[in-house]
């Protein structure tokens, strides 16, 4: 193997291991660029580029006469708290438990819908900042157009040029100061002139405050289904108000108010753009209708508290905070890889051709796009887009999941739908897992602090359910859940609806956290008492069944069916391998926490018997499904 073949893989020091490091190779050399480019405005939402603080989100499409900043807040979510019980389950559960034990998979597959709930509610959208420029941008020199995420500054920018003045836009979402931030600027000065508005499909009043400032106050639906119904039949919704203040240069610029809801800006040198944007959720336990927060005396005084801030100082801000994250780890494939910014090697007439709204454009010396890249790599396996992709998928981690946050949905933060796909919601059968998996292993423990407070939240409502769904002690949470921390079964077919391991396996994480850092004040405070409501629950589900063995039944394959010995098609049985392995991991997990604790209630002695006793391949599974 040649030396430009190898990867070269250090351990931090302890002392080091959560701090920021140098990025670095190992030749001292700085690393390429982490950015992902684009050689056109984007036709699609898939293609704008996502910025985030972990709260609030936008969509950059890089427009150029029409810009659009479609914007998202984590709290925007229809409904209300809910009730997630079913007083009925324990009789459908008992009729499930005897068909299965006959053997009669379809038909307790049929049976189960009876345990099902309601559905969860539904992540909705903020809205979206639009900016109109002068006719003259419709004439931009396609060939100077340029738009990009830079990965090491968190930030997008967008730049062409009109005869001989250049455009330049920058956004930024900041952590710190709770805002999101764009910069339009020109290379002549009294060239920046734009209308700006703020609009959404949201139920909403957008008005001019004073000479600079935009005030959209709107509201969610108090119910998934409000638009079908008579006002006076769905509860109040979480209100929200986004402020969007506008700032121009001093020397020159005028500002003017259009149509009461849009600010024009005219002949300055640059113009400032900072949303702030705040809800009237207080919990998920407390209906918006009883919520003593005021979304727009909220939004005023984040916007006070930064008045006295430049641009400057709101960047440093921004890049001081988000780079303590994204600096802690580097990776470098090879000594060879070739510069984000193309290679000299892949030319124009070597590239497959590529259906999108970021083609190729320009001759062999021009950057190649990041889509252009992607293709390329079917015959070229270019190691420093492996790079950028691993990056990436830091960068939009540490964007939309940070301490005080939401946890991380199904789209992350990001979304432009009043009905998005699968609601948008939390789904607890693997998809919020996956948004944390990369926490620990990429060194970004602190992202992952919403999944804990949202876990928790979890066990709460999941007691009750258990209580009256189960009639067991402990809590459970099912497949999918939302912004009220919902713990019954959805809504539908057993096929997605019945599986209550969806708390079980996000316990897991608790355990692997402390397995990564070996702080023991959270294993006792915080994991340890999850860990024992979730085991007290899997001890009273786990049934003995008619061979002797102990079993879960109901048992699903999440979204999996098999054919019945009968041959019929049925997703319900007993025992599936991931529910028993689940079981396995959770119990492991409480008796070595408890170990490390030295604390043993009786459901950690029970869970050592359990765990230690019976493996896995000794409680009866059905082996045909995983």
């Amino acid at each position: 193997m040649d030396d430009e073949e190898w990867v070269l893989v250090q351990r931090s020091t302890e002392k080091d291991w959560w701090n920021s490091i140098l990025m670095e190779d190992i030749n001292g050399e700085s690393s390429k660029p982490l950015k992902v480019t684009f050689s056109g405005p984007a036709k699609h939402w898939t293609d704008a580029i996502p910025i985030g603080n972990g709260r609030l989100g936008a969509m950059i499409w890089g427009g150029v006469a029409l810009e659009t900043l479609q914007l998202n807040e984590d709290t925007l979510w229809t409904g209300i708290p809910g009730d997630y019980t079913n007083p009925n389950a324990p009789a459908a559960l008992s009729e499930v438990r005897k068909l299965v034990d006959n053997g009669q998979y379809a038909e307790a597959t049929t049976a189960a819908e009876k345990l099902s709930g309601n559905q969860s509610d539904v992540y909705r959208l903020l809205g979206d900042i639009k900016l109109e420029f002068d006719d003259s941008h419709l004439k931009y020199d396609e060939k100077t157009y340029k738009r990009e995420l830079d990965l090491d500054t968190a930030t997008a920018r967008v730049k062409y040029s009109v005869a001989d003045i250049e455009y330049t836009r920058e956004h930024f979402a900041s952590n710190r100061n709770q805002v999101i931030v764009t910069k339009i600027s020109a290379s002549k000065q009294g060239s920046v002139s734009f209308t700006v508005s703020l609009d959404s499909k949201m139920s909403h009043h957008s008005y001019v405050e004073g000479e600079n400032q935009i005030i959209m106050e709107a509201s969610c639906p108090g119910n998934r289904y409000a638009e079908k119904l008579n006002e006076n039949d769905s509860p109040q919704g979480i209100q929200f108000t986004a402020i969007l203040d506008l700032q121009v240069s001093e020397a020159r610029g005028v500002v003017r108010v259009l149509e009461d809801s849009k600010l024009r800006v005219e002949g300055s040198d640059w113009a400032v753009l900072l949303l702030v944007s705040s809800s009237s959720f207080d919990g998920p336990f407390t209906k918006p209708v009883d919520s003593k927060k005021n979304p727009t005396s909220a939004s005023l005084s984040a916007l006070k508290s930064i008045g006295s801030l430049s641009y400057i100082d709101l960047y440093a801000h921004h890049l001081d905070d988000y780079q303590s994250l994204f600096h802690r780890v580097s990776l470098q494939l090879s000594k060879s890889s070739k510069s984000v910014s193309g290679n000299a090697s892949l030319t124009r007439k070597e590239l497959v051709p590529f259906q999108s709204d970021i083609s190729f454009k320009g001759s062999e010396d021009d950057k190649v796009s990041t889509a252009e890249r992607v293709k390329a790599f079917q015959t070229d396996e270019d190691p420093s887009l492996v790079e950028l992709l691993f990056q990436y998928g830091r960068y939009l981690l540490i964007s939309c999941s940070r301490p005080g946050t939401q946890v991380a949905n199904l789209q992350g933060i990001w979304n432009k739908d009043l009905t998005p796909p699968w609601d948008g919601a939390q789904h607890l059968n693997i998809n919020l897992q996956m948004n944390y998996w990369p926490a620990l292993s990429c060194n970004l423990k602190e992202c992952q602090e919403p999944l804990f407070e949202y876990i928790s939240s979890l066990s709460i409502s999941g007691s009750m359910t258990a209580k009256v769904n189960y009639e067991a002690k402990g809590w459970v949470a099912h497949q999918v859940s939302d912004l009220w921390a919902k713990t019954s079964p959805d809504a539908g077919q057993a096929l997605w609806a019945l599986w209550p391991m969806g708390g079980a396996w996000l316990c897991t994480h608790l355990w692997e956290h402390y397995t990564y850092t070996t702080d023991r004040d959270f294993l006792r405070d915080k994991a340890y008492p999850l860990l024992e409501g979730c085991a007290s629950f899997l001890l009273d589900w786990l049934i003995e069944g008619p061979g002797g063995y102990l079993e879960t039944n109901p048992s699903t394959s999440p979204e999996h069916m098999f054919i019945a010995p009968d041959g019929k098609p049925a997703s319900v049985s007993y025992s599936s391998t991931m529910d028993m392995s689940i079981i396995k991991e959770v119990f492991s997990a409480i008796v070595s926490a408890a170990k490390v604790i030295l604390f043993f209630p009786v459901t950690a002695v029970q869970s050592f018997t359990f765990a230690d006793s019976y493996p896995v391949s000794l409680l009866q599974t059905d082996s045909g499904k995983k």
